[in-house]
């Protein structure tokens, strides 16, 4: 299965030229399936961005990680467009606890009435936002000015490399014997051996992790969630010379990012929600999270798209 990030918007409460309110775009592809579209966050705009960046509307759950504007205001336009659209599949919004009723009125602003089905599920965090097919959304607790939380995308454990000189050796012939066994089925050959899957599979290889903290303070919830995480996207509202700022605001510098990467052990760090102070250069940003983080680190900008690997490719 594939899983490719795109940022649509990357800038903190107000937007710049060339960063737009915040929004995250997550397609997960199973092998010979239809892909599975995501949003973390919906920012004002969030629609044109996914025009502009290609994405594709295929939305089918968005993941809203609190109600400041910067975060959901992107929803009315998508969910109004999806009708002109003529969209009949059903939409799931994510929410954390105590927020639908403001959220339906999001999807109902100005008197709509989508024709398709919109639903607004509270998510209370420690609970599983979706149960996917291969995967999983689980919310977690964060620190803002707000209610709000982060979610974290767990993919299941894949079967181990399957040793094909191995039942070749055992007798096992070509063909679908080796499909059953490496799906966790027993074989019998004609002579009546039986040959298990423990004797040709290698151990389960670990699925990949995903984490979208959306504004935060530091927390260890986000350490917790974010343990050998493939891909950590924090919060990194300030520099380290606006620390204060960021405390009374309930932001993280990229500095105290890049110590929750480095604490959880995360193999890669995104920085996202960039204040319009650094509008001209934000590679300050980058500079401080690459003195306390070892892993590949970045300043995450409008466009860019990264895909995430499975940990032993």
């Amino acid at each position: 299965m594939s899983m490719r990030v795109t940022f649509l918007g990357t800038s903190g409460a107000v937007p710049t030229t060339e960063r737009a309110p915040s929004a995250v775009f997550l397609s997960l592809s199973p092998h010979n399936e239809e892909a599975i579209d995501m949003l973390f966050d919906a920012g004002e705009g969030t629609q044109r961005q996914m025009m502009r960046f290609e994405t594709g509307f295929g939305v089918s759950h968005i993941f809203v990680s609190h109600l400041h504007g910067d975060h959901v205001l992107g929803i009315p336009g998508l969910v109004q467009s999806w009708e002109f659209s003529d969209r009949e599949d059903p939409l799931a919004i994510h929410v954390p606890p105590g927020c639908r009723e403001q959220v339906e009125g999001l999807v109902h602003a100005a008197g709509f009435q989508p024709s398709y089905p919109v639903r607004v599920h509270e998510v209370a965090p420690g609970s599983v936002a979706l149960d996917g097919a291969g995967f999983e959304v689980r919310a977690f607790e964060t620190n803002h000015r707000t209610v709000s939380q982060g979610y974290v995308v767990v993919e299941d454990d894949r079967p181990g490399r399957f040793d094909r000189e191995g039942a070749e050796e055992l007798g096992v012939p070509v063909g679908p014997a080796f499909g059953k066994l490496h799906a966790g089925e027993p074989v019998e050959l004609e002579d009546g051996t039986v040959v298990r899957p423990e004797q040709v599979v290698g151990d389960p290889r670990p699925g990949r992790r995903l984490v979208y903290t959306g504004d935060t303070r530091p927390v260890q919830a986000t350490v917790d969630a974010a343990a050998d995480a493939d891909l950590l996207i924090h919060d990194a509202t300030f520099t380290n010379e606006a620390a204060g700022r960021a405390r009374q605001t309930h932001h993280s510098t990229a500095r105290e990012a890049a110590d929750v990467a480095a604490r959880a052990g995360a193999k890669r760090l995104a920085l996202t929600h960039v204040s319009s102070r650094y509008a001209g250069d934000a590679s300050e940003l980058e500079r401080e999270a690459r003195r306390r983080f070892d892993g590949e680190c970045f300043v995450a900008h409008d466009g860019q798209t990264v895909e995430v690997p499975y940990p032993d490719s």
